[in-house]
């Protein structure tokens, strides 16, 4: 009965998914996606809360909706083309290198959509909405590679629909606005389970000629979805004609996360365990519950108009990764609770950018930001191999007529090299696993505005 409970003591541990949940991207401050303008791309998003001529203001700043006139549309479409491999090599338990690869390409291209709507009524009050993804992650490394039991697959997104409204306080000089945030988040994860090591910790079951470090694996999935509600607040301060300044704050979201888990355990091993009624209800398909808070972000962005044909804007952001300290998943089977401390804290984003009109017809930009990752060496994982990273933007606009235009955007993302350096207690699995990854992202953005 004691090794039987040391096992059921050892199940969650063998999962080890808690860490999934804190899926995240090379791009962006943890699992962050700031893609929703495809014309603030252009710029690295340098005054994205106060340019006047993107609708995306709906949730960068809405106190900019009052700027508008009659009804603008926007549909932006940006593709992230992710590049990450790992170098690098593992120890199971007893010492011996874990056998695989480095896990090949684990990058993806992800289209990553966004839809806003404005509309200025003749009372002055400015209404507007979007669809916009702020959070996201779809990773995928090789079956067997040397990294399997930290990740295997993620694949997640969050949805915001927001609503929201502007009003002038002081006419051509102060507007304030508001939004609400109904979001969704869909999770899907999955990573590789050392049942052999399980076993091999064990005295009662170490006798087995499969109860070894690597000698059986396994393999789990975790998916789970929820919705949440947030909120955005915005002011927009113009002391002059040339200059504009924002101040926008994003509230946390809270989702409870419920879904199931999908154990696929070797036959043998599921023999050791159906052999005692403690141990047999262990690693059964079934419910799971975790709760996963996104972090609020308060923007500061400036724009001032030199001339009618050159614009400078700049961007400070901070984001609250403090609401991510833990992670805990509870499997509703008898599996005892998994929790991974990851103890992130706050980021700041940097950008500078101007745009310059060449003609009537075409407006070019570039920027320039420093984005910093909420993830130390002790905490970071192949599923977030996040490090800072610098952002060098280009982007164009067509304007095909007083209603029309299309704008064009490129962004070239460097991070600093993510290092990797996992050691797991004993107790949980042993391994170790340490490398880096030679990672790079390019961002390709086209977008349509149409004004009525």
């Amino acid at each position: 009965m004691q090794h039987a409970h040391r096992i059921a003591r050892l199940s969650a541990l063998a999962l080890g998914v808690t860490g999934a949940l804190a899926f995240g991207q090379l791009h962006a401050s943890g699992f962050q996606l700031k893609e929703n303008s495809v014309k603030s791309l252009g710029s690295a998003f340098a005054g994205s809360g106060v340019k006047t001529g993107d609708s995306s203001v709906v949730i960068n700043n809405p106190a900019t909706m009052t700027q508008f006139e009659g009804t603008t549309m926007q549909a932006d479409v940006t593709v992230i083309d992710l590049s990450a491999e790992f170098q690098g090599e593992g120890y199971d338990l007893i010492g011996q290198p874990l056998t695989g690869g480095n896990g090949g390409q684990a990058g993806d291209t992800t289209p990553v959509p966004a839809l806003s709507v404005v509309h200025k009524l003749d009372n002055g009050l400015a209404l507007g909405a979007m669809v916009s993804v702020p959070f996201g992650l779809k990773t995928e490394y090789e079956p067997g590679w040397v990294g399997r039991y930290y990740a295997a697959t993620s694949e997640a997104q969050i949805v915001d629909v927001t609503f929201s409204a502007a009003i002038d306080v002081i006419p051509d000089h102060l507007s304030v606005g508001i939004g609400a945030i109904y979001s969704s988040a869909d999770v899907t994860l999955s990573k590789a389970v050392d049942f052999g090591t399980l076993l091999f910790g064990n005295p009662a079951t170490r006798p087995l000629p499969f109860a070894r470090p690597q000698a059986r694996d396994g393999f789990a999935e975790v998916s789970g979805d929820d919705t949440g509600f947030g909120w955005i607040l915005g002011v927009n301060l113009r002391p002059t004609d040339k200059l504009s300044i924002g101040l926008t704050h994003r509230s946390e979201i809270d989702y409870e996360l419920e879904g199931e888990v999908d154990w696929t355990v070797p036959q043998d091993v599921s023999a050791v365990f159906s052999a005692s009624p403690t141990t047999r209800v262990l690693f059964q398909d079934g419910a799971v519950r975790a709760n996963l808070t996104t972090p609020a972000t308060t923007t500061l962005a400036m724009a001032y108009q030199f001339t009618e044909r050159f614009m400078l804007a700049a961007t400070y952001a901070e984001t609250g990764w403090e609401s991510l300290q833990e992670v805990r998943i509870d499997f509703v089977n008898p599996d005892p609770d998994s929790v991974e401390q990851f103890q992130w804290d706050t980021t700041r984003f940097s950008s500078i950018g101007g745009e310059f009109k060449l003609s009537d017809a075409w407006t070019v930009r570039a920027g320039y930001a420093f984005d910093e990752t909420p993830t130390t060496v002790a905490h970071r994982t192949p599923r977030l191999p996040d490090e800072d990273r610098q952002w060098y933007s280009l982007g164009a606009t067509w304007q095909l007529s007083d209603a029309l235009g299309i704008n064009f955007a490129y962004t070239h993302i460097k991070p600093d090299e993510p290092q990797i350096a996992i050691t797991t207690p004993p107790a949980a699995g042993g391994q170790r696993l340490f490398g880096s990854f030679d990672s790079e992202v390019n961002l390709y953005g086209v977008s349509a505005q149409y004004r009525f």
